[in-house]
């Protein structure tokens, strides 16, 4: 347990109420990015404050009724998970790096070089983005952020967001395991078991994404299924 001279304020403001903990900032880095720690393991004190600085304790009431229980160590978790702390230096680098790294992989998975119709590797993506001076806020979900980081980059990139409707066949032994991978991969817009017992499904995916999806599917089928691309749609 950290002292409480080492540890930060960690602060969640609920209909005008305030409460805060004090807590040890690398700890609660690792719980608000969903690694699996206890939070009694952050605070340096078992208390839901006011005013932390000031020792003031928030009232059992105010707990009750904006959290629906009395449990400290409930009421941390939501405090640290959905407030705010200061983290240190190399600490907000390290989920800046890690969110910029989350919207070049999502940007290379749907986006496309029309050059070449093929991906940009997710680092020549990472280079655009620095070059170009990308802000990433290390608290907003990389989904969020993906448009603002495709405007930024599209003057230094040829790149464009594309989709393709697929058919595919499935011989019916592996049917029930690759429609696991199916659905997942993009929106199903039609799905027919055939006279033969095998699936066929048309989905729709981003072209980013065709070598890996293809990928899986030679996997659990051992190779022996059908595709075609029936059209791509610019998106």
């Amino acid at each position: 347990m950290i002292s409480i001279d080492k540890a930060v304020v960690a602060r969640l403001k609920i209909k005008n109420l305030n409460f805060e903990i004090l807590v040890d900032p690398k700890k609660a880095f690792e719980i608000k990015k969903g690694a699996n720690v206890n939070v009694q393991e952050a605070l340096a004190y078992p208390a839901i404050y006011k005013d932390a600085r000031k020792g003031e304790a928030a009232r059992e009431e105010d707990l009750q009724k904006v959290f629906g229980t009395k449990d400290i160590y409930k009421i941390a978790e939501e405090i640290v998970k959905k407030g705010e702390f200061s983290l240190t230096t190399e600490q907000k680098r390290e989920l800046i790096e890690e969110k910029k790294n989350q919207i070049a992989t999502l940007i290379s998975k749907r986006a496309i070089n029309p050059q070449t119709n093929t991906p940009h590797p997710p680092q020549r993506i990472l280079n655009a983005m620095e070059k170009a001076g990308v802000n990433i806020d290390p608290f907003i979900d990389a989904e969020v952020q993906v448009e603002k980081a495709l405007k930024a980059i599209k003057p230094l990139l040829p790149i464009k967001f594309e989709k393709v409707l697929l058919q595919i066949k499935i011989p019916s032994q592996f049917a029930g395991k690759a429609y696991s991978i199916i659905a997942k991969a993009g929106e199903v817009k039609n799905e027919e078991y055939l006279g033969d017992g095998s699936l066929q499904v048309q989905i729709e995916i981003f072209s980013g994404v065709q070598d890996e999806f293809f990928r899986k599917l030679a996997e659990i089928t051992r190779g022996n299924y059908e595709s075609k691309v029936l059209k791509k749609v610019e998106v």
